[in-house]
């Protein structure tokens, strides 16, 4: 379950997003134990954040794999990273 971030104050959006993706997207948020809310501030929080991600926001299967593969010294992991994300989710 990932842990509720919330502030007590919130700001109210409206998201335009395919039905089918919506329904999708509650459902997992669902069997998360989160709101469709809290999911979409977390994604929106990570994207957000020039710093890691608080280690609350890591799962322990993450971090026993964290640091077992080593790269070339040139690899720009964020950057790969960042581009993935852009394809998976959209820009």
């Amino acid at each position: 379950m990932i842990p509720n971030t919330t502030t007590n104050m919130s700001t109210v959006i409206t998201l335009t997003i395919d039905p089918e993706v919506a329904e999708k997207a509650k459902k997992y948020a669902a069997e998360k134990g989160n709101s469709l809310s809290e999911l979409v501030e977390i994604y929106f929080r990570r994207l957000t954040e020039s710093e890691n991600l608080p280690k609350s926001l890591s799962s322990s299967k993450v971090k026993k794999l964290r640091g077992i593969l080593k790269g070339s010294p040139d690899l720009d992991y964020k950057s790969i990273l960042e581009s993935e994300i852009i394809k998976k989710h959209g820009a």
